[in-house]
């Protein structure tokens, strides 16, 4: 079987949707999976996420990259202080996955701290939660907290004319330093979009999972991509982070 390697929006503790992405993506052990970060913060089963994610790498290639939520979720492991905004940010239902799993902390913490604040891989693609903001590149960026932040690189993206060639001095300096880019962090869905966003050289693979989207992945080399049902409608009773007020453009 052809070997692929998958990217993966933000996840935000929605397990039944990843296993149900896993199935209709078809994943085998031969596949490569990159994760681009925020795998806690909004369902309920974010412990549970976290150890499907360990136990799944012990089978096959497994990239994970640090989202902003996961910084938060790994500081209340380490520490056990619970800050309000992690809380009010999604964090409350984290804290209560973790009720009665204290023998899953150490574990869920050596997998926290191995994940990468980026991935460049052979082609020079770059995989990262949020972005950069240095002109020279992420491995020059002077703020380490942009990897899992920053939104500039996407608005750069976004509001980049189509009609401008990435060879033209009016590209953006910031994209033309990779052959392509991945980025969750920022949902679609925001945008109005229900599937990944395509901008200049750059994919944003979050399609709104922590609200009312969906878990997506997507092959790199030939741009299909799968999706999870609306998060939601797997966790009926829940609200995920939808109290927080995210609004869909018609």
């Amino acid at each position: 079987m052809q070997k692929r390697t998958l990217v993966f929006g933000d996840i935000h503790g929605g397990l039944r949707a990843l296993q149900q992405l896993f199935e209709r993506a078809e994943i085998t052990t031969n596949d490569t999976l990159i994760f681009l970060g925020d795998y806690v913060d909004g369902w309920s089963e974010s412990a549970a996420v976290i150890q499907f994610l360990i136990e799944t790498a012990e089978k096959q290639d497994c990239i994970f990259i640090r989202g902003n939520h996961d910084v938060w979720c790994e500081n209340y492991l380490k520490t056990n202080r619970i800050s309000d905004e992690w809380l009010f940010n999604g964090g409350q239902s984290t804290w209560e996955s973790y009720k009665n799993r204290e023998q899953d902390f150490l574990n869920h913490i050596n997998f926290f701290e191995r994940m990468k604040d980026y991935h460049v891989d052979a082609q020079n693609r770059l995989f990262i939660h949020a972005g950069f903001s240095s002109m020279h590149g992420p491995s020059r960026e002077v703020y380490s907290s942009n990897y899992s932040w920053d939104r500039s690189l996407w608005e750069t993206a976004i509001a980049l004319d189509d009609r401008i060639e990435k060879d033209s001095v009016f590209y953006p300096r910031r994209l033309k330093l990779f052959a392509e880019i991945y980025i969750g962090h920022t949902p679609t869905i925001n945008y109005g979009i229900p599937i990944p966003m395509h901008k200049a050289n750059v994919w944003n693979v979050d399609t709104g999972a922590a609200f009312m989207g969906k878990i997506s992945c997507l092959d790199i080399e030939t741009k299909e991509f799968w999706q999870s049902d609306v998060v939601q409608n797997l966790y009926p009773n829940e609200r995920g982070r939808n109290n927080y007020n995210v609004k869909l453009k018609e």
